[in-house]
């Protein structure tokens, strides 16, 4: 078999600093037998120069088109789909033949599924990934989501009024800043972990009653209160989109913690859904001057009624930030995860590649039936096609 082209373009939505590859991958996936090929600057806003590219095998193209002419797979951090001001550009030079592996909001943007497919390429949307153990390299989400609460809690230590830490000093001693976090996935219990390091003193919340271990196992207090968290839990790990009653006990349960909290960093999400309200006005209201909320839901809506997405408010005193892509922040290391997830992928795919020259349809593999959203001119993922016929 022929080597396999794989192309990396560069990112084109608007604050997008990752790259799908760092150098350090290339010389993975030519011992595997691919042929790498970056566009020319796509490494540029992680740290990663041309020169370093073409120091470990890569080939640099100056253009896009000439990319995607000679590229078989695209790897990519946001597909069309999860590129809604820029990604259509891309569409016309996809063709059949062509495999699309990234970010792609399959359950957010439908719509974008099927554009992609309508022109004959293959999707493979990272979002999809199952949550199993034979899956865990290649979970960029959970990768992401690493970096997003490293850094959410960093926003919220340099915006607070108050130390993190208790501090014993000649003028008194000061106590630790008392931060809540809400939303315990992986995320919010890398938000614990570095609130925790930093010297806070950490609670956290979670509906899955699953969690509570794991908030326990960071270090952090668990916040418990009556509530109905029957069927909360999906078969993949991640919340249920809940009833609104559901959501209102929810909100009256948080608000004392709330309201006595010096941070509280947000990360409650549903995937292919608006992130919900869990932190009103009102909350806000009753919150001391000073205190700071990080809404790393932002992409989502936000958790916080007073968020807008990548902009800092200040209300009633309180500061709340919204920022709508964390993983963008911090974009060597985040890449570095991303990109090695897109190599074990690549690595768990090859054997099929080599056989069938093609993901195929995937139907004996769990992993490639999950992530596989587009084949042969349609959307092929079920989930994906009841969002569409739904309108």
């Amino acid at each position: 078999m022929s080597t396999i082209q794989v192309g990396v373009p560069k990112e084109t939505a608007p604050g997008e600093t990752l790259v799908a590859l760092v150098p350090a991958h290339v010389p993975l996936l030519v011992k595997m037998g691919f042929e790498v090929s970056i566009e020319s600057g796509a490494g540029e806003a992680a740290g990663f120069e041309d020169d370093v590219y073409r120091s470990v095998g890569a080939r640099v193209v100056a253009g896009r088109e000439e990319l995607y002419g000679m590229a078989r797979i695209l790897l990519q951090v946001r597909t069309p789909g999860a590129n809604r001001e820029k990604g259509r550009d891309d569409l016309a030079l996809l063709r059949p033949g062509h495999i699309v592996v990234g970010l792609a909001d399959p359950l957010g943007s439908p719509h974008a599924s099927q554009e992609v497919a309508e022109t004959g390429a293959t999707l493979l949307a990272l979002e999809l990934m199952p949550r199993i153990s034979r899956a865990q390299s290649m979970d960029a989400l959970s990768s992401l989501a690493t970096v997003a609460g490293y850094k959410a809690a960093l926003l919220a230590a340099g915006a607070s009024s108050k130390l993190f830490p208790m501090l014993t000093t000649a003028a008194g001693t000061i106590p630790p800043a008392r931060v809540l976090v809400i939303g315990a996935g992986v995320a919010g219990l890398q938000a614990i972990a570095t609130a925790r390091r930093l010297g806070a003193a950490v609670s956290a919340y979670d509906v899955r009653p699953s969690a509570k271990e794991d908030i326990r196992s960071v270090g952090a207090k668990v916040v418990e209160f009556l509530i109905d968290a029957r069927n909360v839990e999906g078969t993949s790990g991640y919340a249920r989109d809940l009833d609104e009653e559901t959501y209102r006990q929810q909100q009256a349960g948080l608000a004392s913690v709330v309201e006595a909290s010096d941070v509280v960093i947000t990360t409650a999400s549903v995937p292919g859904r608006k992130a919900p309200i869990l932190i009103t006005e009102e909350m806000i209201k009753r919150m001391s001057r000073g205190a700071v909320v990080v809404d790393a839901a932002a992409d989502r809506g936000g958790n916080c009624e007073v968020t807008r997405p990548n902009e800092t408010v200040v209300h009633r005193g309180v500061t709340v930030l919204g920022p709508a892509n964390l993983p963008a922040l911090v974009p060597t290391h985040a890449s570095r995860l991303y990109g090695k997830n897109l190599v074990n992928l690549l690595h768990y795919l090859l054997p099929r590649l080599r056989k069938e020259g093609d993901i195929g349809a995937a139907t004996d593999d769990e992993i490639v039936k999950e992530i596989l959203v587009a084949r042969n001119g349609g959307v092929v993922h079920q989930r994906v096609n009841r969002l569409l016929e739904a309108g």
